[in-house]
C-alpha cells in the first residue's frame, strides 16, 4: 500500500512539473525572438551540417547556432539506425518531438515511479544464488513509418531497429521550453556507451571526437559501491574503452519482454478503469501516426492532403506546448498562402521537391526559392508562407512551437479577406465591387490548391 502512495506521490509531482512548465514556456519562447542578434530578415534551407558515425548508425545534427533556430528555440538533428542497431540510452535537457520517416522498431521510455509492468515468467532460467530470475522493465513501444512520439525532457529512452532496412528518424528538441532551465543549447546525457567516439563530419576532413556516459564521471569504488558490485562491473559501467559510439549492434538481436505485435489504427486505447494518478502519466499515449491518409484533417483528390496531431488527438501534447502535421501535395499543387498566430513553424523536406516563399510583417520575402528532400526551413510566428509541389510532388512534416497551432490562411473557401464586406476590400485594393466579388468567391476549396506549372520556378527532382 505504502509503494502504491509513493508512486502516485511521484506521479502527481511529474504532472505538477509538466504544468509548471507549460505556463512559463511560451513566454520563454516569446521571449527568445528578442534576445541578442535575432536576424529573420533572411531565412535558409538548411541541410545537416556535422554527424556522428557510430558501429551501428548515424547521427546527423542541423547547426542549432544558426539564427533560424536560435531565434525560434529550437535544434533538429536526424538519426540513422541500421538493422539489429540499438539506441543506447540517453535523456535530453528538454522536450523532443520526432517523426519515423522509414522503417519501425521498438522504444523504452523510463518514467520515474512508474511501474515496471513487463515481466517475464517466473519459471525463467536460474539467476543469481540458485534463485529464480524474472526480467522486469516498463512497456515498450513499437514505432512505423509515418509516426510522431513525444519524448519528455529527462526521461530515459532508447529505440532498436526490428526491421530489415534502416530506421530513419527526425527529432525536434524544443530547447525554449521551460522544462530547460539551463541555455538554448541542446545537451543529451548519455546512460551507456561513448556516445561521440569514433568520427565526426563538419565540412570537411573528418575529426577524432570523445565524450562518455555520465557514469564516467563517477568515480569506480563510488559506482561499486552504489551498485553493490565489484570494481571490474563498475568499470563496464563507464564503458571508457568502448568505442562503438552511441548506436551499436546487436548481433544476436534484442531480446526483450513485449506483447505480440498487432496493427494500430489511431485512437486512445482502453486500458480499464485506473486508480488515479499513476494512470495518467505512467499509461499515457505517447505516439500517434500521421501517415495513414484516412486521418487526413484536409484532402483535396486533386492536390493532397494535410494531417495534424495536436493536444485534442495527442493529449500528453498539452503538456509540451507542441504540435505537428504532415502536409503531402501532387503535382504543381499549392498550399494556401498561410500563417501560424501562435506558433513557429520547422519544416521539414520529407520527400520531392518545390518552391516556399516567406513574407515578414513588411512585406519582405525573406525566403524564396526551391526546397528539396532534407532541408529544414523555418517559419516564424505570423511570418506569411506558400508552398508549391514540383513536377515529383513535395512532402513534408512540420513541427510547430504551440500545442494547438492556429492556421489562418490568406486564399480560399475560408481565407481571411472572405469574412470582409466587399466595400471594404473594393477600397483596400482600389478595386470594383465586381472585382471584390470574384476575388471573395475565387476558389472553393479550403486549403489546398490544384495547381498548373505557371506557378513560378520550381525545382524538379
Amino acid at each position: 500500500m505504502a509503494a502504491k502512495i509513493s508512486l502516485s506521490v511521484l506521479s502527481f509531482l511529474l504532472l505538477v512539473t509538466f504544468a509548471v512548465s507549460k505556463g512559463s514556456s511560451q513566454k520563454e519562447r516569446q521571449a527568445s525572438w528578442q534576445k541578442g542578434p535575432c536576424d529573420i530578415t533572411r531565412l535558409n534551407a538548411q541541410q545537416a551540417s556535422y554527424s556522428h558515425e557510430s558501429e551501428g548508425g548515424v547521427s546527423e545534427f542541423w547547426d542549432h547556432n544558426s539564427d533560424d533556430f536560435q531565434c525560434a528555440g529550437v535544434s533538429f538533428r536526424r538519426v540513422t539506425l541500421r538493422s539489429r542497431a540499438l539506441l543506447l540510452p540517453l535523456y535530453h535537457n528538454s522536450h523532443s518531438f520526432l517523426y519515423v520517416l522509414k522503417g519501425r522498431g521498438i522504444f523504452g521510455l523510463m518514467v520515474s515511479g512508474c511501474p515496471e509492468t513487463y515481466e517475464s515468467p517466473q519459471q525463467s532460467e536460474e539467476g543469481i544464488q540458485g534463485q529464480r530470475f524474472t526480467d522486469r522493465h516498463q512497456k515498450i513501444g513499437n514505432l512505423r513509418e509515418g509516426d510522431v512520439l513525444a519524448i519528455p525532457a529527462g526521461a530515459p529512452h532508447w529505440a532498436y531497429n526490428t526491421g530489415d532496412q534502416e530506421l530513419v528518424v527526425v527529432i525536434l528538441q524544443d530547447n525554449a521550453n521551460n522544462a530547460n532551465q539551463l541555455d538554448r543549447n541542446p545537451r543529451s546525457f548519455f546512460l551507456a556507451g561513448n556516445p561521440q567516439r569514433g568520427q565526426e563530419q563538419q565540412h570537411g576532413p573528418q575529426t577524432q571526437h570523445e565524450s562518455g556516459n555520465v557514469f564516467r564521471g563517477i568515480g569506480a569504488e563510488t559506482l561499486a559501491e552504489v551498485f553493490q558490485t565489484d570494481i571490474e562491473t563498475a568499470k563496464k559501467l563507464q564503458s571508457e574503452n568502448d568505442g562503438r559510439g552511441a548506436i551499436v549492434i546487436v548481433q544476436k538481436g534484442l531480446q526483450v519482454i513485449q506483447p505480440p505485435l498487432r496493427e494500430e489504427h489511431g485512437g486512445r486505447q482502453e486500458h480499464g478503469r485506473g486508480n488515479g494518478l499513476e494512470e495518467t502519466i505512467c499509461t499515457a499515449k505517447l505516439r500517434e501516426n500521421l501517415d495513414q491518409a484516412s486521418r487526413a484533417d484536409v484532402y483535396n483528390p486533386r492536390a493532397g492532403r494535410f494531417s495534424t496531431v495536436n493536444s485534442f488527438t495527442l493529449p500528453i501534447l498539452r503538456f509540451f506546448q507542441l504540435s505537428a502535421a504532415r502536409g503531402v501535395l501532387y503535382k504543381n499543387a499549392i498550399m494556401s498562402p498561410h500563417w501560424y498566430g501562435n506558433a513557429h513553424s520547422i519544416n521539414y523536406i520529407t520527400r520531392g521537391s518545390g518552391r516556399i516563399q516567406v513574407v515578414n510583417h513588411n512585406g519582405h520575402a525573406v525566403f524564396d526559392d526551391n526546397v528539396q528532400e532534407g532541408q529544414v526551413v523555418v517559419v516564424p510566428q505570423n511570418f506569411a508562407v506558400v508552398k508549391q509541389a514540383g513536377e515529383q510532388g513535395l512532402e513534408w512534416v512540420e513541427f510547430n512551437t504551440n500545442e494547438n497551432a492556429m492556421i489562418n490562411t490568406l486564399s480560399g473557401r475560408t481565407f481571411a479577406l472572405r469574412g470582409l464586406p466587399m466595400d471594404v476590400i473594393s477600397n483596400a485594393y482600389q478595386m470594383s465591387r465586381e472585382e471584390a466579388q470574384r476575388l471573395k468567391i475565387s476558389r472553393q476549396e479550403t486549403l489546398l490548391f490544384s495547381g498548373s506549372s505557371r506557378g513560378g520556378r520550381v525545382a524538379y527532382a
